[in-house]
């Protein structure tokens, strides 16, 4: 692995004088980095083997020139946040649940991120009072808000105080009962989830969850599982989110070290996302087949804990769907039975109107 740098990677520049990247790609990586935001945390950057050129921690956060490449299909809002955002800061694509976007940074800035044109330096850093506070009236005025999910950017970039005080202001709306914060500072940035943190993420008067982004078992360093077992120990459960990238973790030993890797740490495996159509990310887009040949052979593998749902966010806003293998079909057109696969492949006939 590569030795621990000091401070987090932002510059291109710093990606060669580390090894990271050869000297030759610096101006091409120069173009990128002027597009979309980068930046390699000391702990992600210690993770990464700079001799091996399919590195599945480079992958994921070392910028790449195919990143300048956009696809026709490619959106810079591939799942629809604007559509769905009746006031800033806001996204209500669900009857019961808001998405409330506090920040626009992150500690580190994903290959592949959805959000990579609205994250990174030079965006406004986090709401202002009044655009904070409208969202707040937006939660209070309608009572079928029973989940509030804070993402951004990376909610935990704030500072301990200022996520109390969130906290409380959400727990304060009576219909409120779940709190539910996106992250991937545990993982990127452990030492930031201190136990003034912790203590900030509890409030009286709503249920917290956290939901923490790792796509490969290697990004689970023993400063990461610290830093996640200090959440449970607090009686904080969580979730995993991972998103199947090509090269990553679009093997089944892969993604079963993962999921394992999570069950581990007491962090129930979520969601498995397939990659959505930001632009300039083809090159780290599995495929559905693919996604769907995995989670078969997932199935086979590890246990019911160990199992996330493979997912879509269907373009345009229309949330998610789920879109993994079915194991349960009727035997043909005419027929009143089913059909079972099990885990091995075999097919089993199941009777009717039972």
């Amino acid at each position: 692995m590569n030795e621990k740098v000091s401070t987090t990677l932002r510059q291109p520049r710093q990606l060669v004088s580390q090894g990271l990247v050869p000297a030759s790609a610096l101006p091409d990586l120069e173009n990128v980095a002027a597009r979309y935001a980068v930046a390699l945390t000391p702990d992600v950057a210690a993770l990464i083997d700079p001799n091996d050129p399919t590195d599945p921690i480079a992958l994921q956060y070392v910028p790449d020139v195919k990143e300048l490449d956009s696809l026709p299909v490619e959106n810079v809002d591939p799942i629809g946040d604007n559509a769905r955002s009746p006031v800033e800061g806001i996204v209500h694509r669900y009857p019961d649940r808001v998405l409330f976007k506090l920040v626009h940074v992150c500690a580190v800035y994903c290959r592949f991120c959805f959000r990579r044109e609205m994250v990174g330096p030079g965006k406004d850093n986090a709401l202002t009072p009044d655009v904070y506070g409208a969202a707040l009236d937006y939660i209070r005025a309608h009572p079928e808000i029973w989940e509030v999910i804070l993402t951004g950017g990376d909610p935990l970039m704030l500072s301990p105080r200022r996520i109390a005080e969130v906290m409380a202001d959400l727990a304060a709306i009576d219909h409120v009962r779940i709190i539910r914060i996106h992250s991937r500072v545990p993982m990127a940035d452990p030492t930031r989830v201190s136990a003034e943190m912790v203590a900030a993420l509890r409030v009286s008067g709503a249920t917290t969850w956290l939901a923490v982004h790792a796509n490969h078992a290697r990004e689970f360093s023993d400063a990461a599982r610290d830093a996640c077992a200090r959440i449970v120990d607090a009686g904080i459960p969580m979730v995993s989110q991972s998103v199947l990238l090509a090269g990553v973790n679009d093997n089944a030993p892969a993604l079963e070290a993962l999921m394992r890797a999570f069950v581990e740490c007491r962090i129930k495996p979520y969601y498995l996302h397939h990659g959505d159509l930001a632009p300039g990310t083809a090159h780290l887009r599995a495929t559905l087949d693919k996604g769907q040949q995995l989670m078969r052979e997932l199935r086979g593998r590890v246990s019911g804990l160990c199992q996330p749902e493979f997912v879509l966010d269907i373009p345009g806003g229309f949330g998610k769907a789920p879109v993994g293998p079915s194991y349960l079909a009727r035997r043909d057109d005419t027929a009143a039975d089913y059909q079972v696969t099990d885990f091995c492949g075999g097919l089993h006939v199941y009777p009717p109107r039972t």
